[in-house]
C-alpha cells in the first residue's frame, strides 16, 4: 500500500459448520474435481450472514493456489429473496480488503465480537445493499484464510483464482444462481479485482469490475518504515501482513530475520490469531527505529511485491475505479498513476473520486456509482470512460 458439490447428510453438515468449514490443501493423489467444485455447504447465521438474503451459506470449494496447486478455500454465498430472473441471479463476487492473514480474520468467520468486525461490519452492510437489489453475493476468504496454510497476501493470481472459482461453486449451492458475474473489491480486494478483470473465463462470464481504492506500491511499505518517513507508523500494521503474505507465497523467505525481537513477536501473532486492528495496536508500541534490524536486507521482499503490482495488466472488461480523496492508506496519487497505466492497454476504465472520503468510507461512498455502472452493463449499455 502507498501511505500519504456434493450433498452432505444432516450430521455431516452440522460437523462442517461446527468446524468452520476448515479444510486442507487438496492432496496431490486425490481427484477433488475441477476448480470451483463445491466441497461443503452449511447454513450461516452469524454476522457474516446478510440480513436481506433469503439465506447465506458458508462453503468450501476447490481453487488453485500459489504454484498452481489445488487447494480448498472457504467463503460465503448469499442468495436474494424472491424468484430468480431468467438466466439466474446475477452474481457479485466480492473481494474483501485487508483483515489480516490469520484464520480468525476470514470474513466467513466473522461474529459481532470478532477480531476483524471493525472492518467487516462495513463491508457486510455494503454487500447487503447488493443482495437487496437482486444480486447473489459471493465472498471468498482467499487462499489460506479459514483453511490450513498461510495466506499469500496480495498475490494477484491466487486472489483472482479464488474470486472466480467461488462463482463456479455457488451454482452448486443454488442452481438458480447464474453464471454471469461482476467483481468488486476494496483495498486488497481492489487489487484482486483488477487481477480478476485481466483473467479469461469461459464457463462463467465476467461482465464488469469495480475496484475501490486498489492496493498498490506494496514494496514501498517496508521502505517507508525502514526509512522512518513521516507518517510511516500508519504503515506498520500492513507491513506485518505483507511480511506474512510473502512468507506464505515463498516458504524460503524468513521475514522474522529482518525484524527486531519485539517486531518478530507481533509478526508471529499475525500468523496465529491477530487481525489488522490487533496488529495496529501492538505495532503502535514499537518505535519506527525498532521495527527492522539495522542490517535488514529488503531485496527479496521488494522483488516479490514489485511482481504483484497491477501495473501492466490488460483488463478484459469495463472497470470502474473508485477512490476517496482523504484516503491515507491508498493515496489518490497512487491510484491515479495506476489508472493511467491501465488506460494504456484497457481504455474502458472509469475513474471516480469521492471528496472527503477516507479509505473505508470510500466503500459506501461509491455504492451508487458502482450500482449504476453494473446496471448499465446489465442492460447492454456502455459506461462512460475517463481514459
Amino acid at each position: 500500500m502507498r501511505f500519504a458439490r456434493g450433498r452432505l447428510t444432516a450430521a455431516a453438515t452440522a460437523a462442517v459448520a461446527a468446524a468452520g468449514l476448515a479444510g486442507t490443501a487438496v492432496p496431490a493423489h486425490a481427484d477433488p474435481g475441477h476448480r470451483g467444485t463445491l466441497l461443503a455447504s452449511a447454513p450461516l447465521h452469524t454476522a457474516a450472514a446478510l440480513p436481506s438474503a433469503s439465506f447465506t451459506r458458508a462453503i468450501r470449494y476447490v481453487s488453485e493456489g500459489v504454484g498452481g496447486r489445488r487447494i480448498a478455500v472457504t467463503g460465503t454465498v448469499a442468495v436474494p429473496k424472491g424468484k430468480a430472473p431468467r438466466g439466474g441471479w446475477p452474481v457479485l463476487s466480492w473481494a474483501h480488503g485487508t483483515t489480516g492473514t490469520a484464520d480468525a480474520c476470514a470474513p466467513s468467520r466473522d461474529t459481532a465480537t470478532g477480531p476483524a468486525h471493525d472492518y467487516l461490519s462495513i463491508t457486510e452492510g455494503y454487500l447487503d445493499k447488493w443482495v437487496a437489489r437482486g444480486f447473489a453475493v459471493v465472498q471468498t476468504d482467499y487462499e489460506g484464510m479459514g483453511t490450513p496454510g498461510g495466506h499469500p497476501y496480495m498475490n494477484g493470481a491466487s486472489e483472482a483464482n479464488t474470486v472466480i472459482d467461488i462463482v463456479r461453486a455457488a451454482h452448486g449451492v443454488d442452481p438458480h444462481i447464474g453464471r454471469t458475474f461482476y467483481v468488486a473489491g476494496h483495498s486488497q480486494g481492489g487489487h484482486a479485482t483488477l487481477f480478476t478483470a485481466a483473467e479469461k473465463t469461459r464457463d462463467v462470464r465476467l461482465k464488469g469490475a469495480v475496484a475501490i481504492a486498489p492496493g498498490s506500491h506494496m514494496a514501498e511499505t517496508a521502505t517507508y518504515v525502514q526509512a522512518q518517513y513521516p507518517g510511516a507508523e500508519l504503515a506498520v500494521p500492513f507491513l506485518f501482513v505483507l511480511l506474512n503474505g510473502a512468507k506464505a507465497a515463498n516458504p524460503s523467505f524468513h521475514p522474522e530475520d529482518l525484524l527486531t525481537p519485539a517486531a518478530a513477536k507481533v509478526l508471529e501473532s499475525g500468523q496465529r490469531d491477530a487481525c489488522l486492528a490487533q496488529l495496529r495496536e501492538a505495532g503502535s508500541a514499537i518505535p519506527l527505529d525498532q521495527v527492522f534490524r539495522p542490517d535488514a536486507d529488503l531485496t527479496a521482499f521488494e522483488t516479490y511485491f514489485n511482481a504483484q503490482e497491477a501495473t501492466g495488466l490488460d483488463l478484459r472488461v469495463p472497470t470502474l475505479v473508485a477512490q476517496g480523496t482523504a484516503d491515507t492508506s491508498v493515496s489518490p496519487a497512487a491510484t491515479k498513476a495506476l489508472v493511467a497505466d491501465l488506460c494504456k492497454r484497457s481504455p474502458a476504465i472509469a475513474y471516480r473520486e469521492y471528496a472527503g472520503a477516507d479509505h473505508r468510507a470510500s466503500i459506501n461512498a461509491s455504492f451508487d456509482d458502482a450500482l449504476a455502472f453494473v446496471r448499465t452493463l446489465q442492460s447492454g449499455g456502455t459506461p462512460p470512460t475517463t481514459c
